[in-house]
């Protein structure tokens, strides 16, 4: 036996017979929205009360065969075997799915009991055997399961029409499945309030922006997306230490957020100044990504493959100082746009190779012929470099807690305000030519900072034991005040 439902979009239902037992049928049939049109010599009074109501039609007379002409489904509802038996061959030689309510096993479904608790619906199906206990066992089911069982399902039905329309099909299975299995009392909770998120309109910050968007869907919370051409992607034919102001990819979403058009924005964490903006706060910290450097050619296969007078495109001072102090003999020129932009431009022949987090390699999925990472104590990456930091108004505690417990990733975290912290310390923005780099394992954190200064690179490194943002904040700012 294999249980379905089946919509009536229109179509009728035709029961033959007008006892109680086809009564019982009607008003199944009835609660599942289908038109209905009964056919016997005599009607019973609970039926007739239906006809009255203009809920159902009938005819008073005897079943004919035409009076299946138009149905999608017939119920054969006598007292008289035969006539049953009738009513299904005809049934079956129109290919009408026929019910047999004397004989379940002779028809092609039986109507199960049913109870609904909202937009839940029960079904207990006995297979004809004993229709009275199933219809028992779905009072006691929806007694048991309460209106919280209705109302999480008209929550979820929400949320999914909303994954349906924001995300691709690969991406709903994780979104519902993690949904479905939240606590009921959760899900009838659900808050439908859709939030608003801040988002460059690049096809990478999209995809680390619908990112957060997912995980917050697994916990029932709908996004819509507020993109926003930021200065920095407003004027990419310029390098970004010559546009005159800071904080070029932040200070748009950060307005966004104050003027309440948006209810929380993603960055990527390395764009981020080393202090936010009064009234913003930094509220949760993504799970990081690959946060080294990598080295893109078409040409050759490796950083020291690259031949003196080698042309390479960055515009990062950061990965411009240090290369050229491993290789002051190749040529660095200023290099903007998105990554696709860039690949582009190395394909075309435009630079020997080009410097580009693997991060963004990795989430776009794509790379040159030959990308090669820079093992990150070789070319220290930016602070926060691979992480995505989600920014709130500061006085939406409540929903930087939410956003948190979803998002937040603790070891990333540690990592990064050990970072931040060094960069505060060194009174520098996201811009300066610094990198810092943290790892943890097994409770050990690692930093190392490399400061350009008058044609040389500064390094250090420092390695104590973290488990508290304080203890990470310190180290940051300790390794900052060695390299002062």
């Amino acid at each position: 036996m294999l249980p379905i439902s089946l919509r009536p979009n229109g179509r009728r239902a035709v029961v033959v017979g007008a006892g109680n037992v086809a009564a019982r049928k009607v008003e199944a049939l009835l609660a599942a929205g289908y038109p209905i049109f009964v056919v016997a010599p005599a009607i019973s009074p609970r039926l007739e009360l239906l006809v009255g109501e203009r809920k159902i039609t009938c005819a008073r007379r005897g079943y004919d065969a035409a009076d299946l002409g138009d149905a999608a489904l017939a119920i054969a509802a006598t007292n008289d075997r035969d006539l049953n038996g009738r009513v299904v061959s005809d049934a079956r030689a129109r290919r009408v799915l026929v019910c047999d309510a004397s004989d379940g096993a002779r028809g092609d479904f039986t109507i199960p009991a049913t109870q609904r608790i909202g937009s839940l619906t029960i079904n207990v199906d006995s297979g004809g055997a004993a229709p009275g206990f199933a219809a028992r066992v779905a009072r006691e089911v929806a007694q048991y399961l309460g209106r919280e069982y209705g109302e999480a399902v008209a929550n979820l039905g929400r949320i999914r029409a909303y994954v349906k329309e924001h995300f691709a099909a690969e991406e709903r299975g994780a979104i519902l499945e993690a949904l479905s299995e939240k606590p009921v009392n959760e899900l009838a909770a659900m808050n439908p309030t859709t939030l608003v998120c801040a988002t460059r309109r690049s096809s990478l910050a999209m995809i680390q922006s619908r990112s957060v968007a997912a995980r917050l869907a697994q916990r029932g919370i709908a996004t819509t997306m507020l993109e926003i051409t930021t200065h920095g992607d407003a004027h990419r034919d310029r390098p970004i230490d010559q546009l005159g102001e800071t904080n070029v990819f932040v200070k748009e979403l950060e307005r966004a957020l104050r003027d309440e058009r948006a209810d929380y924005a993603v960055h990527s964490c390395k764009d981020l100044p080393s202090t936010l903006a009064d009234g913003i706060s930094l509220c949760a910290v993504g799970a990081r990504e690959d946060p080294r450097d990598a080295f893109c050619s078409e040409r050759y296969p490796s950083f020291e493959a690259l031949p003196p007078g080698a042309v390479i495109g960055t515009s990062s001072p950061r990965r411009r100082e240090q290369l050229a102090a491993l290789r002051p003999n190749l040529r660095f020129e200023s290099i903007r746009g998105n990554v696709d932009t860039r690949l582009r431009k190395l394909a075309e022949g435009d630079f020997d190779a080009i410097v580009l987090a693997m991060a963004g390699l990795k989430r776009l999925g794509v790379a040159a012929r030959h990308t090669i990472p820079f093992p990150p104590d070789v070319l220290v990456p930016a602070v926060g470099q691979g992480a995505l930091a989600i920014t709130i108004r500061a006085a939406d505690t409540w929903l930087g807690e939410i956003i948190a417990s979803v998002v937040n990733d603790a070891p990333t975290q540690l990592c990064v305000e050990c970072e931040r912290a060094a960069l505060r310390a060194l009174q520098a923005g996201c811009s300066a030519p610094i990198g810092v780099h943290a790892a943890r394992e097994g409770g050990i954190m690692r930093v190392a900072l490399a400061v350009a200064r008058t044609g040389s690179i500064l390094r250090q490194t420092a390695e104590e034991p973290v488990d508290t943002l304080a203890q990470a904040q310190a180290l940051g700012r300790r390794i900052a005040q060695q390299a002062a």
